[in-house]
């Protein structure tokens, strides 16, 4: 193994403590005779920036507390490991034509995000966000008219077929569900090796499903192509959940048809986030809010980093990465 001349780590302790408990950190500092980590937190962007001219490190382990880098990357800098997953905010797509190295988390916390996404659809179909507001606020119970429901033998919609759709599709098999997808890659050949099926268009996903799960990545074919015309497609005593990114539906639209409480919401993205405090989705018995939580939980954090860690042992060891961040899949990220 041939180690890394230098590795710098811009991560702050938060990220350090969650991402890469021990033995991964001590796995870590033993990759390079020249290992140092500071806490971007600390310090401004600008100060980030010198700080990385002045250590100069061939690898930069990064996380969401690092800031954007500079444009004119240090002359010894040739990968950057990001323990986290959307790289945009951190590399523009410039930096990789120039040739820098870029990987994330890759398929590593897939399982905790359709983790989430099946919570959203259990929590719509049993009403816990009504039931919550009744226990807690109204001190209620239930009564002769009170309405829930079960997955078990449902009809389920999945927009996108990324990774955390993939694992979604093994969660939800001992349901006995039927299971629709759709999106580009959906092939005959996948429906026959994954046991779904592709609808006839988007329209058809949402007319022909109990329950609609929007994982698309936001990318500009994507961005607010879930129309309120299609939201009125799906059912009355329908679920519509969303656990992927906010700015794929049209809100303005959702929130007209959660209004009307004729189908159930659960919501982990939007469009603007933090949420606004006077958003009107606020309140709404119908809708299941939570802050962006799909991502992986304090606890499973370490599994992007013992991800990440395979790849810089691979990096050292010169053999192939996993995660690859190219320019075309720059293009198709969220």
């Amino acid at each position: 193994m041939t180690k890394p001349a230098s590795i710098l780590a811009l991560i702050s302790n938060d990220e350090a403590r969650d991402f890469l408990p021990e033995p991964l950190a001590s796995e870590l500092r033993s990759l390079s005779p020249n290992f140092a980590r500071h806490d971007p937190t600390k310090i401004d962007a600008a100060q980030c920036h010198r700080l990385l001219a002045e250590l100069n490190p061939e690898v930069l382990v990064a996380a969401w507390k690092t800031p954007a880098l500079p444009a004119i990357l240090p002359s010894n800098l040739r990968y950057v490991c990001y323990l986290c997953g959307s790289v945009k905010k951190l590399v523009t797509r410039k930096h990789l034509e120039q040739g820098l190295l870029l990987t994330n988390w890759g398929g590593s916390i897939s399982r905790i995000v359709a983790e989430w996404a099946l919570f959203h659809t259990l929590s719509c179909l049993r009403r816990a966000t009504s039931w919550a507001l009744v226990m807690h606020l109204e001190k209620g119970w239930k009564n002769s008219g009170t309405e829930t429901a079960s997955l078990f033998g449902r009809s389920i919609g999945i927009h996108g077929f990324g990774m955390v759709a993939r694992e979604l599709i093994h969660m939800l098999r001992p349901f006995g569900v039927r299971i629709q997808v759709f999106a580009p890659d959906v092939d005959a050949a996948t429906e026959q090796d994954w046991g779904i099926r592709r609808p006839a268009s988007l329209e058809a996903l949402f007319a022909e499903n109990d329950i609609i799960i929007e994982l698309a990545p936001l990318i500009p074919e994507t961005t607010g192509i879930i129309t309120e015309r299609l939201l009125r497609l799906i059912r009355p005593g329908g679920v519509f959940v969303n656990v992927g990114r906010g700015a794929v539906v049209d809100e303005a639209a959702l929130l007209r048809v959660a209004r009307e409480g004729n189908i159930q919401i659960g919501l982990d993205v939007f469009t603007h986030e933090p949420l606004p405090t006077d958003s009107a989705f606020r309140g709404l018995r119908n809708v299941t809010l939570t802050p962006h939580l799909a991502g992986p939980t304090n606890d499973r954090r370490r599994d992007a980093g013992a991800f990440s860690l395979r790849n810089l042992q691979a990096y050292a060891a010169g053999t192939a990465l996993e995660a690859v961040v190219t320019p075309p899949i720059f293009d198709h990220s969220s």
